[in-house]
């Protein structure tokens, strides 16, 4: 399983590949925000610039700060050139996220083959979905703001959210029904919850900066053990009960 956004906190949005029932999640912004890409080597160059600049800014700066200026004098480029590929902060924004969307796939538990451990594919998911995300920490942030100021991209988080959601929910009745999980919990609620609580805590402890008590920053190591092993005992794996 693999922990997703949810409607409330930034987690790792993720692209994921297509289900056996042909789900698939949507990509990590509106396609409808974007424009042909350019059909020149030069055309390219200079949007690739324009799309480096503007995260680079947004991170720094936050989404609501951020001015066109400092996108295109980040990239070196003349303010003009900026409306030849994007019309506004919010296309841009969108080209932003769907660059960046390689570097936060992971593959998930999906569907655990009979013979794989599935506590040991639960670890390596979640250490490859929290590294991915303090990777990409302050996009993160960056995305919790815009979904506070932009519906459009809010309403498409959430569905994003509720597609991981229904693909851990599945990996987990396909567990129930071999004996592996709990067959007394209700999976997609289980989903919910246990997805929720790793994206709230991947949120707390790199986009916050949340820190142990002896002052330390978590460390990622024992991020991953903690909360695999809550999932593991959550679920009731064998061996964890």
């Amino acid at each position: 399983m693999v922990a997703s956004d949810s409607s409330t906190v930034p987690g790792m949005e993720t692209t994921a590949p297509e289900e056996p029932d042909g789900e698939q999640a949507p990509p990590m912004a509106p396609l409808s925000h974007l424009r042909e890409p350019p059909t020149t080597k030069r055309g390219a160059r200079t949007r690739a610039a324009l799309v480096k600049a503007a995260r680079t800014v947004f991170e720094r700066d936050g989404y609501l700060d951020t001015r066109l200026t400092d996108i295109t004098r980040e990239a070196q480029c003349a303010a003009g050139s900026f409306y030849t590929y994007f019309a506004n902060k919010e296309e841009v924004l969108a080209a932003v996220l769907l660059e960046a969307q390689e570097d936060m796939m992971h593959p998930g538990m999906g569907r655990v083959q009979g013979t794989d451990d599935p506590h040991v594919v639960l670890e390596a998911s979640n250490r490859a979905y929290l590294e991915a995300y303090k990777r990409n920490a302050k996009l993160m942030g960056l995305l919790e703001q815009v979904a506070q100021v932009e519906p459009e991209f809010r309403e498409f988080r959430r569905r994003r959210a509720d597609a991981f959601i229904r693909r851990n929910a599945r990996g987990i009745a396909d567990l129930q029904a071999r004996g592996v999980a709990d067959r007394e919990v209700d999976p997609m609620m289980a989903s919910r919850a246990l997805s929720g609580m790793v994206s709230v805590m991947a949120y707390n402890a790199f986009v916050l900066g949340e820190r142990q008590e002896e002052g330390a920053p978590v460390d990622l190591e024992e991020l991953v053990s903690t909360v695999t092993r809550l999932w593991a005992n959550a679920l009731r794996f064998p061996g964890h009960r």
